[in-house]
C-alpha cells in the first residue's frame, strides 16, 4: 500500500472512531458485490460513519488526500443494477450507512418524520405506525433496504399506484457533497419557491451527486379498513380490463394492483418454501389487488367489482383474504418473486415501464420476441400494472448453463428494448440505471437531455469521484 494511502486510512480511522473503518479484506468483501453476485469490484476500505458530522470530515480527508479516491455510497445493498457496487478500477472507498440509523421526530400534525439514511424502510414504517401514521412506500426488500438507498434510486413498489414513488414522499433531505460540504435541505415548508428544488435532484441520482444522510418523509393517516384479493385471469389482455373495472368501483381506495404471470407464479411455488397456492387450477396470469381506506364497507366494494369481473369473464376465479394471516400469505406470492427467480438460476432482469394502456401489448410482443430467439427461456414477468411498470425478467432454460444464458442474453434484452422503445417506454422504471444500463443512456436520453445531466454532475462532482461509472456513460 502506498504511504499516502496508509496515511489517509490512518486519518480516517481516527476520524470515524472504533468500528468506523474496515480495512480487513474479509470484512470488505461483502461490500464489493451486489445482491445477485452479478457485479464485483474492489475497495481499499469501508467507512461506517456514526453521523453526518463524521462523514463530512471523512469526505474532506479523502478530498485532500493528494491522490484520487473514489467514493461509493451503499445502503442495504439490495439493488439489482450494480449501482452500489464499487468498480474494479481505481481506488474505491465504500461508505456504509448502517450505523446512521436514528429515527428522529415523528410529527403527526405536520405529517412527516425525520430519519437517518441508514434506517431500514421497515423500521421507518414501524415508527410511523407507532404514531398512528403510515409511511406509504412498500417494496419487497423493505426489511433490509435503507432510506438513503430507497431515495437515491427513487424506489417505487406496490403502492406507487396510489401514493407515487419515493420522490413524491420526500419533504426534505440532508446530504454531504463529495468535498465534505453539508447540504441542509430538510426544511418542512409546504410551499417554497425560493430557487431550484435541489432535493429532487438528489432523489433518483443513485449517489452520483451527493450522499444523502437524513430525510424528512411524508406520512399519511393510518387506514383502518383493508381488503386483499388474488384473481386468476384467462389472459394478459384481461389485466387492463380488470384494472378499469376496479378504477370505476374503487378508484380512490385502490392501493395496489400487482400482475404476476403464470410462469412467475409457478417458479415461486416451486422454488420458495412455505407458499400457499389458493386455487385448484393454475391460470395464465394473476392480479393481486388491495383496497384501503378509513371506511368499513370495503368488502362490498371489492365484491361488487369482482362480480362484474366474473360476469364479463375478465377473471376466472378469485380468492379474498378473510384475515391478516391470509392477507400476508397472498402478498408473499408477489413479494417472493425476486427471490424465486434468484433460486431458479441465472436471470436477466428488465425494469421497464410503458404507458398503462400499452401493458398488454408489451407483455404479448416481448414474450413473442423472446420465444422466437430462445424457445426454452422461462419468461417470468411481474410488476405494477397501475403505473405501467413491469419487471420483464427472463430465467435461464432448465437445460442451459447459467453462464451460457447470461452470455447469449443480449439478443433477448435487445428484443425487449425494441418493443419498449416502440411503445415510448423506459428501460429504468424504479430500480435505477446503476452500472448495468449506462450504455443505453446515449440512445434513450441523448442530445440536450444527457448533456444537461452531465453538466449537473460536473457542478456537484467536478472530478467525477462520487460513485463513478454509474448512471451516466463515459463522456
Amino acid at each position: 500500500m502506498p504511504d499516502n494511502q496508509a496515511a489517509v486510512l490512518s486519518r480516517l480511522a481516527d476520524c470515524l472512531g472504533p468500528g468506523g473503518l474496515l480495512t480487513d479484506p474479509d470484512q470488505i468483501a461483502p461490500y464489493c458485490r451486489d445482491w445477485r453476485s452479478l457485479f464485483h469490484g474492489t475497495a481499499l476500505a469501508v467507512m461506517r460513519p456514526a453521523d453526518a458530522t463524521a462523514l463530512s470530515e471523512a469526505l474532506r480527508i479523502c478530498a485532500a488526500a493528494g491522490t484520487r479516491i473514489d467514493i461509493v455510497p451503499q445502503g442495504g445493498n439490495t439493488g439489482l443494477c450494480g449501482g452500489a457496487t464499487p468498480s474494479g478500477s481505481g481506488v474505491n472507498i465504500v461508505v456504509s450507512f448502517a450505523r446512521m440509523n436514528t429515527i428522529g421526530e415523528v410529527d403527526a400534525t405536520d405529517g412527516t418524520m425525520i430519519v437517518d439514511a441508514g434506517v431500514t424502510l421497515a423500521a421507518a414504517q414501524d415508527a410511523a405506525a407507532a404514531a398512528g401514521m403510515v409511511l406509504p412506500l412498500s417494496i419487497a426488500a423493505e426489511g433490509s433496504a435503507q432510506i438513503g438507498g430507497v431515495l437515491a434510486t427513487n424506489a417505487g413498489g406496490s403502492k406507487a399506484l396510489r401514493y407515487g414513488s419515493a420522490r413524491e414522499l420526500v419533504a426534505g433531505i440532508e446530504a454531504i457533497c463529495v468535498d465534505g460540504t453539508p447540504l441542509n435541505l430538510l426544511r418542512s415548508l409546504r410551499k417554497d419557491n425560493t430557487g431550484y428544488a435541489l432535493r429532487q435532484l438528489l432523489v433518483g441520482s443513485e449517489g452520483t451527486l451527493a450522499l444523502i444522510t437524513r430525510a424528512r418523509l411524508k406520512l399519511r393517516p393510518a387506514l383502518t379498513a383493508r381488503e386483499i384479493a388474488l384473481c386468476a385471469l384467462p389472459d394478459d389482455a384481461s389485466v387492463l380490463r380488470l384494472f378499469r373495472i376496479f378504477q370505476q368501483h374503487a378508484g380512490d381506495v385502490l392501493e395496489a394492483f400487482e400482475y404476476i404471470s403464470g410462469v412467475a407464479m409457478d417458479l415461486a411455488l416451486t422454488e420458495v418454501e412455505g407458499l400457499n397456492f389458493p386455487f385448484s387450477e393454475r391460470a395464465p396470469c394473476y392480479v393481486l389487488l388491495e383496497l384501503a381506506s378509513r371506511q368499513k364497507d370495503l368488502r362490498d366494494t371489492l365484491e361488487a367489482a369482482l362480480e362484474e369481473a366474473l360476469e364479463t369473464e375478465t377473471v376466472v376465479d378469485a380468492v379474498l383474504a378473510e384475515n391478516m394471516t391470509q392477507a400476508e400469505a397472498l402478498w408473499r406470492l408477489r413479494e417472493e418473486q425476486s427471490e424465486a427467480q434468484r433460486l431458479a438460476g441465472a436471470s436477466i432482469k428488465h425494469d421497464i415501464s410503458v404507458p398503462v394502456p400499452a401493458v398488454p401489448t408489451l407483455l404479448t410482443q416481448a414474450t413473442a420476441a423472446c420465444a422466437a430467439i430462445m424457445p426454452d427461456v422461462r419468461i417470468a414477468p411481474f410488476g405494477h400494472v397501475g403505473d405501467g411498470n413491469i419487471h420483464f425478467n427472463l430465467v435461464q432454460p432448465a437445460e442451459m448453463e447459467g453462464a451460457t444464458f447470461l452470455r447469449d442474453g443480449k439478443a433477448l434484452t435487445d428484443a425487449i428494448h425494441r418493443v419498449v422503445h416502440d411503445l415510448d417506454g423506459s428501460f429504468s422504471a424504479e430500480h435505477g440505471v446503476g452500472q448495468l444500463k449506462t450504455d443505453m443512456m446515449e440512445t434513450w436520453r441523448g442530445g440536450a437531455e444527457l448533456a444537461l445531466m452531465r453538466r449537473i454532475k460536473e457542478a456537484f462532482d467536478p472530478a467525477g469521484r462520487l460513485n463513478p461509472g454509474k448512471v451516466l456513460p463515459p463522456a
